[in-house]
């Protein structure tokens, strides 16, 4: 999963090295939170006019996470 969001998030943006993903243990719920941040100048690009890159990015992890039987959310920052 950490892969697959280090793949999307490389691919938007222009420096590479500054993507960043951390993860958090699931919480009480079972989720497990993806921590994602990039360089101050393609935050713009992850975001994407009215959040739809951010929405599209998510929408992606959970899907992926449903395959697994997981429960994901991603923060962007």
């Amino acid at each position: 999963m950490e892969e697959l969001l280090l793949a999307v998030a490389k691919g938007l943006v222009e420096d590479k090295d500054a993507v960043k993903v951390t993860v958090d243990e699931a919480n009480e719920d079972g989720i497990i939170v993806y921590h994602l941040t990039v360089a101050e100048d393609d935050m713009g690009r992850v975001i994407g006019k009215q959040g739809r890159i951010a929405k599209a990015i998510r929408v992606v992890m959970r899907a992926a996470a449903v395959r697994e039987g997981t429960k994901v959310m991603v923060e962007i920052g």
